[in-house]
């Protein structure tokens, strides 16, 4: 089984990550729709990786959620940081990270609170834990999808990314 892990940014970094109807996200999510399809059929992906993070980890993961509609044989792990990931967020966002998680196949949680450093271990988790890497990133040279990615560079993962800041529309 081939795996692929996602990372990107939060909608601190990319405003129209909390607006599902604005151009922009509409069309990131086609393109991750269209990442998701290539993994499947150029590298026998069938099974993802998600850090639930607010922002593109939770759109990859409704992503692969849908594609799984009529590829039912793909799975989503969700890998949680911090058993207490989404303790401050709105109610809205909650419910939608709690209605992704009902329908995963899987939850593993690295450890019961936050620390400085959860994130880091758990993006380092998914490279470790997948072949391939799709990475939403404006190519930014700090934050958490930088270093991210410099980490499955720095051990031989492909990594496919995708500039947010392109549109084709």
């Amino acid at each position: 089984m081939n795996t692929c892990a996602f990372t990107g940014h939060r909608p601190q970094k990319l405003k129209f990550l909390n607006k599902p109807d604005d151009e922009r996200c509409v069309q990131l999510k086609d393109r991750l729709h269209e990442a998701v399809n290539y993994v499947i059929s150029c590298h026998g992906v069938t099974s993802f990786l998600s850090g639930m993070a607010l922002g593109v980890d939770m759109l990859a993961a409704e992503v692969v959620l849908e594609v799984r509609e009529s590829n039912p044989q793909l799975t989503l792990e969700c890998v949680l940081p911090c058993a207490d990931q989404s303790i401050r967020w709105t109610k809205r966002e909650r419910d939608r990270y709690e209605k992704i998680l009902s329908r995963c196949d899987k939850i593993v949680t690295l450890q019961e609170a936050y620390t400085s450093d959860c994130m880091q271990k758990r993006n380092r988790y998914m490279v470790d834990n997948s072949d391939i890497l799709i990475a939403v990133w404006d190519k930014r040279i700090n934050g958490g999808t930088a270093k991210t990615v410099e980490y499955a560079r720095s051990i031989y993962k492909p990594v496919i990314i995708i500039d947010p800041n392109i549109y084709v529309r």
